[in-house]
């Protein structure tokens, strides 16, 4: 069923009806694509299955996922960067889009110029863990333990320009201490180093840690944000140990082409908040170690130019550059 609206200033009213008319247009007619920058599997696809069978749901056509990695994520959002304006291309972004414009001298899409924000979808707090024969068993201790040997203890990451390459740079510049980056082609690999001893620490998701912690075969020494997890009740905060500024969350958000209508934005941001707030969905992305959150087009993006200015300036700062 199809409903018809003769003006913007009714959809607010209809919030929970799947389908509205813009400018004499019905929409949605056809299946949405949603563009993920990352392979299957992982945190983005989760968040963008279960947003994508949401949405299907109350806009009453279907959400096509389709991942698209490559480019360090960049070439997912450049297909969306260069969509056609017409609400039906969406994009799943991660701090990708507000590391890149730093990152790299040359992209072919500008985040700010060439993206309109939805809203901001979700975010999974950043755990530093060791190695457990390393003898730190707080972030107060590793930090002291780096200062004892500069340049011997090494991290891995995901890759050059990751965002917990820049978690790690970002203590590196706070702690002033000196540790050696070991770049993997994805944060797997980094852990499965890690867990193999090659390498002393890594910044990482609940999700991929939680599971090895009962064998004991990493250790958890801090939650890199202002207030711990439900999940790691006992683990202290990078605040609580000295390093206030230490505050590292992976965060997720839609996007659309820019130029697309102010209506269909504010149809597709209705659409995504109710499908956040739905029981089913927070309870599945919970089980990920997702947080749902949710936001209006504007608050989503004053944060991403606020995201662009903090983590290019980590960029910046630590020197780093595209391989």
């Amino acid at each position: 069923m199809r409903i018809a609206v003769v003006a913007l200033a009714m959809l607010t009213g209809l919030s929970g009806l799947p389908a509205y008319a813009v400018a004499g247009t019905e929409y949605p007619l056809r299946p949405l694509r949603f563009i993920l920058p990352f392979p299957a599997g992982g945190a983005t696809d989760t968040i963008g299955r279960t947003l994508a069978q949401k949405l299907g749901e109350s806009m009453g056509q279907n959400v096509l996922v389709d991942n698209r990695p490559g480019a360090g994520g960049n070439l997912g959002v450049e297909l969306a960067a260069k969509s056609a304006p017409d609400g039906y291309t969406l994009l799943l972004c991660s701090p990708t889009c507000a590391i890149s414009p730093s990152l790299y001298r040359r992209l072919n899409h500008d985040p700010q110029r060439d993206l309109a924000p939805i809203s901001l979808v979700a975010t999974i707090p950043t755990l530093l863990i060791v190695n457990p024969a390393v003898p730190a068993k707080s972030l107060k201790e590793l930090l002291e333990l780096a200062r004892s040997r500069p340049g011997q203890l090494n991290y891995g990451s995901g890759g050059v320009g990751s965002s917990n390459h820049l978690a790690m740079e970002l203590m590196k510049s706070l702690a002033r201490i000196d540790i050696v980056h070991v770049a993997y082609k994805g944060t797997g690999q980094a852990l499965a180093s890690l867990v193999a001893g090659e390498i002393q620490m890594v910044a990482i998701s609940p999700p991929a840690a939680l599971p090895l912690l009962p064998s004991g075969k990493v250790r958890v020494l801090a939650v890199l944000r202002e207030r711990r997890i439900a999940a790691l009740p006992e683990v202290p905060t990078a605040v609580e140990a000295g390093l206030p500024g230490l505050q590292v969350n992976t965060w997720y958000g839609m996007l659309v082409r820019s130029g697309t209508a102010g209506a269909l934005v504010t149809v597709l941001n209705t659409h995504v908040n109710a499908a956040l707030k739905s029981q089913d969905a927070r309870e599945r992305l919970a089980l990920a170690g997702v947080e749902a959150v949710g936001s209006s087009p504007q608050q989503f993006g004053d944060f991403m130019k606020s995201e662009i200015q903090r983590l290019g300036r980590i960029v910046r700062e630590a020197g780093i550059k595209a391989e």
